[in-house]
């Protein structure tokens, strides 16, 4: 099978809803329309160099997705990447997929002159957890959120 990650595109709008709502349903959120909508175009619009998608095709047909986001730290004078949301369709997991997301993630930050990427994932996460172990160190951090 042949996979390709690319760049999120105009025309993957229907594809990135299926493939995002599957991400949220993963989680138990849901989302209204207009987060839909601002999302889509924000990750599109060239003028936000900071967010971005990329889709991965396995064939031809859309299977994956990444969304990340560079921002500044305090602690660092180059910027870090948030890796934010990663999906892989169900029947496509385990065959690398994820992996290679990820790995485009990582290639994308050194492009950026940006050597920290993070992400965070829910601990019920097992299967996730275990590609995660494989290619990024554990942080000992607890999330606090308002």
């Amino acid at each position: 099978m042949k996979l390709d990650i690319r760049p999120l595109r105009d025309n993957d709008r229907a594809e990135w809803t299926r493939l995002w709502t599957g991400y949220l349903e993963f989680y138990e959120s849901t989302l209204p329309d207009e987060v839909y909508e601002a999302t889509f175009t924000r990750l599109l619009d060239p003028a936000m160099t900071d967010m971005h998608g990329l889709i991965a095709e396995q064939d031809g047909k859309p299977c994956g997705l990444v969304h990340y986001l560079f921002h500044r730290h305090c602690w660092r004078t180059e910027d870090v990447c948030y890796l934010q949301d990663l999906y892989v369709d169900p029947q496509t997991r385990g065959g690398g997929v994820g992996r290679a997301l990820i790995e485009a993630v990582y290639a994308a930050a050194d492009r950026n002159g940006t050597p920290s990427v993070y992400w965070m994932t829910q601990e019920f996460n097992y299967r996730g957890r275990m590609l995660y172990d494989q290619v990024a160190a554990r942080t000992p951090f607890i999330k606090y959120q308002r």
